[in-house]
């Protein structure tokens, strides 16, 4: 028997929100980067789970996707990035902010080297991630720029906010908390509407975790703290998605929906003159359509991961941001899909969330020590207001 949402267990939700999120980033990097009709007659229909390379034995050699496997299973930066990040949180088991990201996430992506499966090596992240997360290391390293400012002149993209599903959970149930601190921590990284949008997500999956929480509830939570052109696209697309109860007929209407606030343009791999560029009119497009695929699957795991995928154009953030939150909600992620991820990969899925369960049960009792400080201080003060 299914458990009531109320009934998820910390550990599972956690587990279902990272473990989800590398399935979903892994299942939609085959098809990054192509629209849903070139998905569709490159493999006879939609994709429906794990798939291979779009072309197949020559991705060594195929462009642009030369020299990354992408497919098979692999997980692709998404989720090097989001257990960099777990692994900071272990370091530091508190919070984090900027400074954390140059004294801790930078040297890990410099000096460890690991197994990174789209390139089938062993090698430093560092040498896999994408331009905008190199910017970290030209920035923080060599530059020594301010961390909390570093982010100002970077791509403005969805480069932060792929990997913010821990900021979420270390502040499970408690949304404005996890925005302000992925606030925090992505100004490292990102300016503009990138960086709300790593706010935002952090606060969706906090809001996924809350027991009783719906993909209603996490969108309702998402418009009350997200800003400018962000607010005004979620709100939007997502009227789109409660039209909708399967994500074949949502596809083109969502992709219409976000159109006026994204600067990429409708050709993925040819962006536009303005694309990534700072606005308060714009926002990314990942963020608001991950969450118009969780209205459209009611939350279940499995429907809004494969919208996700089978969306097309940066579809292996997307179906991250969905896998997180379903997997958050409470649905279950696949077995087949989790376990073929995990071996094609070369990675044990499940130790980072035990890694971080247990650092946010450690940062919890922090804060309530720290709560209960200020209480007795703010007392001595007078400040609490006498009761008749």
């Amino acid at each position: 028997m299914t458990p009531k949402n109320s009934e998820i267990s910390l550990e599972d939700r956690i587990t279902g929100a990272l473990v989800g999120a590398a399935v979903g980033d892994a299942l939609g990097g085959p098809v990054e980067g192509y629209s849903p009709e070139q998905i569709l007659e490159r493999h006879a229909g939609r994709v429906h789970g794990v798939v291979g390379p779009w072309h197949g034995d020559a991705w060594r050699t195929a462009r642009p996707i030369a020299p990354y496997h992408k497919g098979d299973g692999h997980i692709t930066d998404d989720t090097l990035m989001t257990h960099a990040l777990i692994r900071v949180y272990d370091r530091v088991r508190d919070h984090l902010d900027a400074y954390a990201i140059a004294d801790h996430l930078v040297p890990d992506l410099m000096t460890n080297p690991r197994w990174i499966p789209e390139l089938e090596a062993t090698a430093l992240p560092l040498q896999r991630i994408f331009l905008a997360e190199k910017w970290l290391v030209t920035r923080l390293h060599y530059g020594h720029v301010d961390p909390r400012e570093a982010g100002v002149g970077n791509i403005v993209n969805c480069g932060a906010a792929m990997y913010m599903a821990p900021v979420g959970l270390v502040n499970a149930a408690n949304p404005r908390a996890a925005y302000a601190e992925a606030l925090d921590i992505a100004g490292a990284h990102q300016s503009s509407y990138g960086r709300e949008a790593a706010g935002v997500f952090a606060a969706a999956v906090a809001a996924a975790a809350a027991p009783g929480a719906t993909p209603d509830s996490v969108v309702t939570t998402c418009l009350s703290l997200a800003k400018d052109g962000t607010r005004t696209a979620i709100e939007r697309v997502c009227e789109v998605a409660t039209h909708h109860t399967d994500f074949e007929s949502a596809l083109f209407p969502l992709r219409k929906a976000i159109a006026p606030y994204d600067t990429v343009g409708p050709d993925y791999r040819t962006p536009s003159l303005g694309a990534r560029r700072p606005s308060r009119l714009h926002t990314i497009e990942e963020l608001p359509i991950a969450l118009a695929m969780v209205l459209v699957a009611a939350g279940d795991y499995r429907r809004a991961v494969l919208g996700a995928v089978n969306y097309g154009r940066d579809c292996d953030s997307i179906a991250t941001m969905a896998g997180a939150l379903a997997g958050a909600l409470g649905s279950p992620v696949p077995d087949d899909w989790s376990k073929t991820v995990s071996e094609a990969s070369r990675l044990d899925l499940w130790e980072p969330a035990a890694t971080l369960t247990a650092v946010t049960r450690e940062i919890f009792e922090r804060d309530v020590t720290r709560r209960r400080t200020h209480e007795a201080a703010f007392a001595e003060l007078g400040g609490p207001r006498c009761s008749d």
